[in-house]
């Protein structure tokens, strides 16, 4: 007889059911969110487990590797899919939950989520401390000016590091009350800077040590950022079977609400990676705005914006440079550039 076990997980207790294939319980029970102490729980009760199911969260990578590892065949479950069928539920549980869990692994009616491998975490992790440093050094500039402003000073809406950090003390010498104010928030932020562009070193380091990244990087408007994300984001190609999948994937795709005589595409889906199609998006508009070079890319884009506009036309070019980035990715080759010139 074939055995499911569930687990509805929160940061510190895991909360297990494990059903038979006629869906009758067979134990529930509570543990810590670790891998060990949830095979400890299920090998205790003697059955053979055909699978394990859970709900994608912030655990699922930690406790599906751990799982793995144990011998389980572990199955990640669409989040979104799961809380819908949760929600028929009259009382709202982690005990509820495990249950309703383990009767949709039962059935089979979910959607696998696809568990990203060790090196992609890290390469996010990197990625995403490299734009936190940064988002905070500009915030801390940001309040800067936001203080000068009260006492009538505008400084230039575009200055470097370097001159920015010039201007302000040049401005404030003379003031002890704003020097004792704003000097520490200068030297937190000169702190921040070095830190972001030792990060920002190490991030443009690994791109171009990569080679999946070196190729990639050969397209139009991809810097080290955006290969680094589209590659950590994908991990592997091959688990899209078109290179299409690969925009509706990442949300830059039309909605579609279709019912009888009705059929209106909206707006994009906005569904997946946020950072990965904000990327793309910032590529695509480097390659319109920024690069002299044309490509047959860039010609397309540029006549597309004429008829809809700039935004959609960059839109469009995104959607369209994931699905180059994921075929030359796949086919092992570099971008080409072709032979057209400005329209």
């Amino acid at each position: 007889m074939n055995y499911y076990a569930a687990l509805d997980v929160s940061l510190r207790s895991v909360h297990l059911c494990v059903i038979d294939e006629d869906g009758e319980i067979q134990a529930e029970g509570q543990v810590d969110s670790e891998a060990k102490a949830i095979d400890v729980f299920l090998r205790k009760l003697g059955l053979e487990i055909t699978s394990v199911g859970l709900e994608a969260g912030t655990l699922t990578q930690y406790l599906t590797y751990g799982l793995r590892d144990a011998g389980y065949h572990v199955v990640c479950m669409e989040a979104r899919q799961v809380s819908v069928a949760l929600s028929a539920m009259r009382n709202k549980t982690d005990k509820n939950d495990a249950r309703g869990i383990a009767q949709l692994l039962r059935t089979g009616w979910y959607s696998p989520v696809y568990i990203k491998s060790i090196e992609s975490h890290q390469i996010r992790a990197l990625l995403s401390s490299r734009k936190a440093v940064l988002t905070k050094c500009v915030d801390l500039e940001n309040e800067i000016r936001g203080l000068f402003k009260v006492f009538g000073i505008k400084l230039p809406p575009k200055l470097g590091h370097g001159s920015f950090d010039r201007a302000v003390r040049e401005t404030i010498e003379t003031d002890p009350a704003l020097c004792h104010a704003l000097l520490p928030l200068l030297d937190a932020r000169l702190v921040l800077y070095h830190t972001f562009r030792e990060l920002d070193n190490r991030t443009r380091h690994m791109a171009h040590q990569d080679p999946v990244c070196q190729r990639l990087m050969t397209a139009p408007g991809v810097g080290f950022v955006t290969a680094l994300t589209f590659k950590a984001a994908v991990d592997d190609p091959t688990r899209f079977k078109r290179s299409r999948t690969v925009a509706a994937h990442f949300g830059l795709t039309p909605r579609r609400f279709q019912s009888g005589e009705m059929d209106n595409p909206g707006h994009i889906s906005r569904a997946g990676d946020p950072n990965v199609r904000c990327t793309l998006y910032v590529a695509a508009n480097a390659m319109m705005t920024r690069s002299s070079r044309w490509s047959p890319l860039k010609v397309w884009g540029m006549r597309l914006a004429k008829q809809r506009g700039h935004k959609r036309a960059v839109v469009a070019v995104a959607r369209k440079l994931a699905v180059i980035l994921h075929r030359m990715w796949l086919d092992d080759t570099t971008y080409r550039w072709g032979t057209e010139g400005a329209p």
